[in-house]
């Protein structure tokens, strides 16, 4: 799962922030018939164009990762037209609703986000891991 935002605020407050995000450990889930097993995996940040951040983690955590980030509290005063062709460029989909449930210990003091939108992953077979489906991050 991808979530696509704009973090805006003083430069080592976002930096502080980014950098929790980064350290954050994931659990990537894994079937194989009715098995299931998990394994810990780093959360990724990628910079896109346009000042535009990519946050690379589990489908299962979306709820607690935009929650945690408020993807809620959206500028009403953006024009929705830059926004669907930031959309359509980057190949996102709108934020879904979501369960605010949880949040992650992330330092945000002094920092806003504006998020863009969400790209999925597809799911794959993993020769490597005995057969077990997993989420292709």
């Amino acid at each position: 799962m991808h979530f696509s935002f704009i973090p805006y605020g003083k430069r080592a407050e976002v930096e502080l922030l980014i950098r929790d995000m980064e350290a954050q450990k994931h659990k990537l889930i894994m079937t194989k018939d009715k098995q299931q097993k998990a394994m810990w995996i780093q959360g990724q940040v990628r910079l896109l164009p346009f000042g535009i951040y990519e946050y690379v983690f589990p489908k299962e955590d979306l709820d607690k990762v935009l929650t945690t980030l408020q993807a809620k509290n959206i500028a009403y005063n953006f024009k929705q037209l830059p926004l669907k062709i930031i959309r359509k460029f980057l190949k996102l989909n709108k934020i879904p609703k979501y369960e605010e449930e949880g949040t992650y210990l992330w330092i945000r003091d002094n920092v806003s986000i504006f998020p863009v939108g969400i790209r999925e992953d597809l799911e794959l077979t993993d020769p490597l891991l005995d057969g077990y489906r997993h989420e292709a991050i």
